[in-house]
């Protein structure tokens, strides 16, 4: 089985596009691009991986898309597409005629209105999904469970990835209600998680496996291993873990699994859900 890496961006940046990037981060206030990863995942075993939107534009998807064109290593594609827009069939229809484009995503963490997920004309747009098979990639903070989990309800049959185990505020320790939010949710046999973004919202400087044991514990839990996914979230790891480092805390954090559960989560959900 393949070890896939589910979760990472690529950038040319600028202030204004990656604003969000604190001063302290400055490790990543610079250019990433399929060089600097092909050298990463070659250093740390890993076969291949999904690119994740980071602007929400479709000359973004279409940059993305070029590069796994280019280079066989990226096997998958995260895009984004306005999902509101009454013309969504029209940018789906342009966009999935490349044959890496397997998922969709909105950064509905950023979205002023909580509720966003709740929107009609968003709905519509999700449904347009369910209908062509594409995924779609939950980006949220652990304050949108509860409307993430209404939002999921409204679509049985569509395939959820949930991104970064929600953000649960990992930095001061606190696991409810995240914990409960999170067992709720992976009830819908739909949904699955990526094991990522999980040092960023601990403390970068002075973070310990032993303090992110716990999160993955609960969603070890709460998924199981059929339903959890490797991913780097590089290079925004990079502003508190290095990539091989992060693929190796993820391993030992599944101490008790057989050796078919762990190359699942370390590559085969990424097949199956992504169809590579």
């Amino acid at each position: 089985m393949p070890v896939i890496d589910s979760h990472h961006h690529f950038w040319n940046y600028t202030d204004a596009d990656y604003g969000w990037i604190p001063p302290e981060w400055r490790v990543i206030r610079r250019d990433f691009l399929p060089d600097d990863l092909h050298r990463e995942i070659a250093a740390a075993g890993v076969d291949g991986v999904i690119s994740v939107q980071a602007l929400q534009s479709l000359a973004e998807t279409d940059w993305l898309l070029g590069f796994a064109s280019q280079h066989a290593f990226i096997r998958a594609v995260v895009g984004w597409v306005p999902l509101v827009d009454p013309a969504i069939e029209t940018h789906l229809d342009r966009c999935r005629t490349h044959p890496k484009l397997r998922a969709i995503r909105h950064v509905l963490q950023a979205e002023a209105d909580d509720a966003y997920m709740l929107r009609e004309d968003f709905n519509r747009g999700i449904a347009a999904l369910t209908r062509l098979g594409l995924a779609y990639d939950i980006l949220i903070l652990e304050k949108h469970l509860p409307h993430t989990i209404t939002f999921v309800d409204r679509h049985p049959t569509q395939v959820f990835v949930l991104d970064h185990i929600a953000k649960p505020r990992i930095a001061i320790g606190e696991l409810d209600p995240w914990a409960k939010n999170i067992r709720e949710l992976a009830r819908r046999p739909n949904v699955s998680c990526k094991l990522s973004g999980m040092v960023t919202e601990a403390d970068v400087t002075a973070w310990t496996p032993a303090q992110l044991q716990p999160y993955f514990d609960v969603v070890l839990d709460a998924f199981g291993p059929s339903r959890l996914l490797f991913g780097s979230d590089w290079p925004v790891c990079l502003a508190g873990v290095g990539y091989a480092r992060w693929k190796q805390t993820v391993e030992r954090a599944l101490p008790s699994l057989s050796h078919d559960e762990r190359a699942a989560i370390l590559g085969g959900n990424a097949v199956r859900l992504y169809r590579l």
